[in-house]
């Protein structure tokens, strides 16, 4: 008879290897290693999901089983970091620097869908790709600056929430620290239930973060054709416009969220063929334009309300979230700057999820070591409470966060292009000529950027 396990999605060697484990373990322990393997499988979307493939579900039915990965990677566009660059972006320049945000999305639209498409095809996350494919010494090096990448990320997350609750409940900053860090963690503990549960709540964030900026966009209504007009012309004006460009590319074109992305969809749909891969990338690629869009209009709302409400009003001098928060209460009374916090809030805990599991991705996948997830949380967490405790300039770390990302950006982008362009590791998949040149270009605008930094600091 059939092992019933198979019909969850559990290989028979694994169920093997359940009814293996050591007596002294106890049956309660080998329970719930086999409830978190069946679990986390989440055989219902995979059977759906083969329904769309099969042709039986089709259109938004069809559409939905798809859903998942890319929403939790567009969370890593909405995270504090984003909101410190935008404020002061957009009182200092106005609506100047919202071709960046454009720029920046668009990059962040092609490289997700390369790192989605390279999970899919090879079954592996990029750093197990780079591991396999690339020098022991390359690979060492790309570990720790992504590790560095991801510890700045959550530097960014956590005193982004930490400073929303802060402001709201009027406690000290580095208590608000920790209440972030046993938030996310207890969020995390999901996981272990299945994609499924972890999706909904990353969604739920991202519609508190989306309709607290659609609410905003009422209440300090932006001006339309100046801001469509810089929106596609480019511009900038001095050293600290180029710093904060740089800063919004690296808040809005994540390295953790190329990671993670890759991570999210190896195995998650599996496919028998070729037609079926194609199918899956093809979802893949609608989920990434819907959920990187979105990210993408709410960055863009950002900047253009910090314009309306700073810029214009005669406070330019607003240079980080807590002026912004202190600012908008009386300028458009409680109820905007509530909402504002609300947003920052839901930024904070969400992206501080996903750069956790982010992390988790890039350690086991580089060098084969798991650490609990305890332990990284707390060791992520670190870095935040230091500067909570020692009452550092908190917006300056969140901004000098964004450059550090920027900075270590090119590491993931250039091995996707790399590696999506060789035919022993994608084979049929192989990136096209036109793919493989707007990679490139998108690089090269990247380093550039990067480059015309270090030269303002030099």
């Amino acid at each position: 008879m059939r092992n019933p396990l198979c019909r969850l999605g559990t290989s028979p060697d694994v169920h093997g290897f359940i009814r293996r484990v050591p007596v002294i373990m106890g049956s309660a322990s080998r329970r719930r290693i086999m409830r978190m393997q069946i679990t986390t499988l989440t055989h219902k979307t995979r059977e759906k999901a083969g329904e769309s493939l099969s042709g039986v579900r089709s259109g938004i039915r069809g559409f939905l089983p798809f859903l998942g990965p890319a929403i939790i990677a567009s969370i890593a566009y909405m995270d504090p970091g984003n909101f410190a660059t935008n404020i002061q972006s957009g009182a200092s320049f106005g609506y100047m620097l919202l071709w960046v945000v454009l720029l920046a999305n668009l990059i962040a639209m092609l490289f997700q869908s390369l790192s989605a498409k390279l999970g899919i095809v090879t079954g592996m996350s990029l750093a197990s790709v780079c591991r396999e494919n690339l020098p022991r010494p390359l690979v060492a090096v790309m570990w720790i600056g992504s590790e560095l990448s991801a510890i700045a990320t959550d530097l960014a997350e956590v005193l982004g929430g930490a400073l929303g609750l802060s402001l709201l409940f009027h406690i000290p900053l580095l208590p608000a620290c920790v209440i972030v860090g046993i938030a996310t963690y207890l969020i995390l503990l999901l996981h272990g239930y299945g994609f499924r549960p972890m999706e909904i709540v990353i969604s739920a964030f991202v519609s508190i973060i989306s309709l607290s900026y659609v609410a905003e966009l009422f209440i300090a209504p932006p001006r339309w054709g100046e801001a469509l007009y810089h929106t596609f012309v480019p511009q900038l004006a001095g050293g600290e416009s180029v710093l904060l460009a740089v800063g919004i590319v690296g808040a809005t074109v994540m390295p953790h969220a190329l990671y993670l992305h890759s991570d999210l969809t190896k195995d998650r749909i599996p496919t028998k063929n070729e037609s079926e891969k194609r199918r899956v990338i093809r979802y893949s690629n609608h989920e990434v334009l819907l959920a990187l869009g979105l990210a993408g209009l709410v960055n863009m709302a950002m900047v253009a309300i910090s314009a309306s409400a700073f810029y214009f009003t005669g406070h330019q001098g607003v240079s980080d979230i807590a002026s912004a928060y202190q600012t908008l209460a009386p300028l458009f009374g409680e109820a905007s700057a509530a909402i504002f916090l609300l947003s920052l809030l839901a930024s904070g805990f969400s992206s501080s999820v996903v750069g956790t599991m982010a992390g988790q991705t890039i350690m086991q996948d580089f060098v084969r070591f798991r650490i609990p997830l305890w332990f990284r949380r707390i060791v992520t967490l670190a870095p935040a409470c230091v500067i909570a405790a020692l009452g550092v300039n908190v917006i300056h770390a969140l901004v000098m966060s964004q450059v550090v990302l920027s900075l270590a950006l090119p590491i993931p982008m250039i091995a996707l292009v790399y590696l999506t362009s060789k035919r022993s590791v994608m084979g049929a998949f192989t990136s096209s000529k036109l793919v493989v040149v707007a990679s490139v270009a998108a690089s090269v605008v990247v380093l550039a950027l990067n480059g015309y930094l270090l030269a303002q600091y030099l």
